[in-house]
């Protein structure tokens, strides 16, 4: 099967890829996985939970989104 590259904020995720890891998803943000945890505990991306293992996951179309979101007010707080 053929992969088909979906745009997100110009950067592409494999279409079959129906979540992030923690890793991946910083990285498309930009910030480290500690701030995006950190997100996580005060409600501003909040994460999925993998049912086996309880780590954090987030779905590409919350992380868009999230980038719109951060576009629109032109500015992006940190911590």
């Amino acid at each position: 099967m053929d992969e088909v590259p979906i745009r997100l904020h110009h950067i592409k995720i494999p279409e079959p890829k129906r979540y992030l890891t923690v890793k991946e998803a910083a990285k498309l943000l930009g910030v480290t996985p500690l701030t995006l945890r950190n997100w996580d505990k005060s409600g501003k991306l909040k994460a999925y939970r993998n049912p086996i293992n309880n780590y954090r996951i987030y779905k590409p179309e919350d992380i868009e989104f999230f980038l719109r979101k951060i576009e629109s007010k032109g500015k992006l707080f940190l911590g």
